[in-house]
C-alpha cells in the first residue's frame, strides 16, 4: 500500500507543478511594479491594467482548457500551458514598450489559466478516493510555494543589483530578470509533463482501455484494475447521451446546479480579499509602522506562513472532511477581517496614507496574518479539492474551466477595485471582505456536499444525496 501510494503521490506532485506557475506569476510582478512604472512612465491607471490584465488572460485560458483537455488529453494541454508561460516570461523580461509587456502578461495568463484547470482535474483523476483530498491540496501547496519563490527571487535580484531598476546581468535591469526567471519553472513543468502518464479516465473515454489498464497496473498496483476500469466505463456509458449535448446547461439560470456551486465556491475564494494581502501588502505594512524597505521581507514571511498552514490542511482534509474545515475557515476569516476593519477605523491620516497608533497597529498585523492562516488552512487548498471532485466525469474538465474562469474574473475585480475602494474607505473595504467570508459559511452549510471518501464516479449523485440528508 505504501508503494502504491508513493507512486500516485509522485504523479500528483508532478501534476501540481502547474500550481507553482500560478503562484509564481501572481507574485513575481510585485517586485517589479515600481520599476515598470518608472521605466515606461506609466500613470496609475495604465499601471493597474498592466498588473491585472494577466488575470483576464487567466480567465480565458481556464475557460478553454476544459474543452482542449477533453479533445487533446490532459498531458498535451499541460505542454501548451508550459509553452505559453515560457514565451510570456521571455517577452515580459525583454519588453521595450508597455504594449509588448501587456501582451506578454496576457499570454502568460493564458498559460496559467490552463494550468490552473488541468492540475486539479489530473490529480483528481489519478488519485484513489482515500487520499484524493490530500493529493488535491497539493495544488494549493504548489501555489503557495510559487508565491514564496517569486517573492524570494524578486528580493534576491533586487538585492544583487542594488534595486529593481538597476542593471544586473547582460545589461538588463533586475526587474527584467524577475520575469525571465519564470523560464525555469515553465520549462521544468513541460519536461515533467512529458514523463507523466495520461489520465486513465481520458484514455477510457477515448476507447484506449489497454493503455488505461497499463496506467492502473503500474501506478495503482494494490487495486483491481478491472473494477476501476469497469466503474469508469459504466459512468461514461451512463452519461454518453448527456455528453453529446454538452451538458453544462441546466435549469438554474442556464447552467446545472452543480456548475453554479463550483462558480460560487470560486468567487467566494477570491471575494474574501486574499489577494489584497499578496498584491497590496506594502500599504498595510506601512500603516502599521514598517518601512517600505522591509515590506518585501515581511511578505516573504507571510508566504512561508501560507505554506505551513497549507500543509496543515493537507494533513487534515481526508480525516476531518471538506465541509468542517471550510466552515471553520469562514468563521476565522470573517473575525480576522472584521478585526482589521475595526483597527483601520481607528487610523489617523498620515502623509502617505492611514497610520495606526498604539495597540491598533499590532492588532491589525496579527489579524492580517490570522486571516492568511485561516484562508491557507481551508479555502485556499480545499476549493481546488472540491472543484476536482464535485463535477460528473462527463463535464469535469469543462465545468472546471468555467469555475476557474469565474475565479480569475473575481480575482481581477478584487485586484482592480482595491486601490479605489481603500482610498474611499479602508475600514469599509475590509468589512466588505468580512461579509463575504461570513456568507461563505452559510453557503457551505446549506449547499455544498461533503466529498470525503467519495468515488469520482459517484459525483452524479452528490446533490441528490445532499438534498436527502
Amino acid at each position: 500500500m505504501a508503494s502504491q501510494n508513493s507512486k500516485v503521490i509522485g504523479l500528483a506532485i508532478a501534476g501540481a507543478v502547474g500550481g507553482f506557475l500560478f503562484g509564481f506569476d501572481s507574485s513575481v510582478v510585485n517586485g517589479a511594479i515600481d520599476a515598470i512604472k518608472s521605466d515606461f512612465a506609466l500613470g496609475d491607471a495604465l499601471l493597474g491594467i498592466t498588473v491585472a490584465i494577466a488575470l483576464l488572460g487567466c480567465a480565458v485560458g481556464a475557460f478553454i482548457a476544459g474543452r482542449l483537455a477533453d479533445r487533446l488529453g490532459r498531458i498535451p494541454v499541460m505542454l501548451i500551458g508550459s509553452g505559453l508561460f515560457v514565451v510570456s516570461a521571455i517577452a515580459a523580461g525583454l519588453a521595450t514598450e508597455v504594449g509588448v509587456l501587456i501582451v506578454a502578461r496576457v499570454v502568460g495568463g493564458l498559460g496559467i489559466g490552463i494550468a490552473s484547470v488541468i492540475a486539479p482535474a489530473y490529480i483528481a483523476e489519478i488519485s484513489p478516493a482515500g487520499i484524493r483530498g490530500r493529493l488535491g491540496s497539493l495544488q494549493q501547496l504548489a501555489i503557495t510555494v510559487g508565491i514564496f519563490a517569486a517573492l524570494l527571487s524578486d528580493a534576491v535580484f533586487a538585492g544583487l543589483a542594488g534595486g529593481e531598476s538597476q542593471p544586473l546581468w547582460l545589461g538588463l535591469a533586475a526587474w527584467r530578470w524577475m520575469f525571465l526567471a519564470g523560464v525555469v519553472p515553465g520549462v521544468v513543468y513541460g519536461l515533467i509533463a512529458l514523463r507523466l502518464p495520461e489520465s486513465p479516465r481520458y484514455l477510457v473515454l477515448k476507447g484506449d482501455t489497454a493503455k488505461a489498464r497499463t496506467v492502473f497496473e503500474k501506478y495503482w498496483p494494490g487495486q483491481d484494475a478491472d473494477v476501476a476500469l469497469g466503474d469508469i466505463q459504466r459512468s461514461i456509458d451512463t452519461e454518453t447521451a448527456a455528453q453529446r449535448t454538452g451538458t453544462l446547461r441546466g435549469n438554474r439560470f442556464g447552467l446545472k446546479p452543480i456548475v453554479w456551486i463550483g462558480i460560487i465556491l470560486s468567487v467566494f475564494q477570491q471575494f474574501v480579499g486574499i489577494n489584497v494581502i499578496f498584491y497590496y501588502s506594502t500599504e498595510l505594512w506601512d500603516a502599521v509602522g514598517f518601512t517600505q524597505a522591509n515590506a518585501l521581507g515581511i511578505s516573504v514571511v507571510t508566504g512561508v506562513v501560507n505554506i505551513l498552514v497549507t500543509l496543515v490542511a493537507i494533513a487534515l482534509v481526508d480525516r476531518i472532511g471538506r465541509r468542517p474545515i471550510l466552515m471553520t475557515g469562514s468563521i476565522g476569516m470573517a473575525l480576522s477581517l472584521g478585526t482589521m476593519a475595526l483597527a483601520f477605523s481607528q487610523a489617523t491620516a498620515g502623509a502617505s496614507g492611514p497610520e495606526l497608533t498604539g495597540a491598533w497597529g499590532p492588532i491589525a498585523l496579527v489579524a492580517a496574518n490570522l486571516f492568511v492562516v485561516f484562508f491557507g488552512a481551508s479555502w485556499g487548498p480545499l476549493v481546488w479539492v472540491l472543484l476536482g471532485e464535485i463535477f460528473p466525469n462527463s463535464i469535469r474538465a469543462r465545468a472546471l474551466g468555467v469555475a476557474a474562469a469565474a475565479q480569475w474574473i473575481a480575482n481581477f475585480i478584487i485586484t482592480v477595485t482595491f486601490p479605489s475602494l481603500s482610498a474611499a474607505s479602508l475600514p469599509l473595504t475590509y468589512a466588505g471582505y468580512a461579509v463575504f467570508a461570513a456568507l461563505s459559511f452559510f453557503f457551505i452549510l446549506r449547499v455544498v456536499p461533503e466529498t470525503k471518501g467519495m468515488k469520482l464516479e459517484d459525483a452524479d449523485d452528490l446533490l441528490a444525496a445532499r438534498a436527502a440528508s
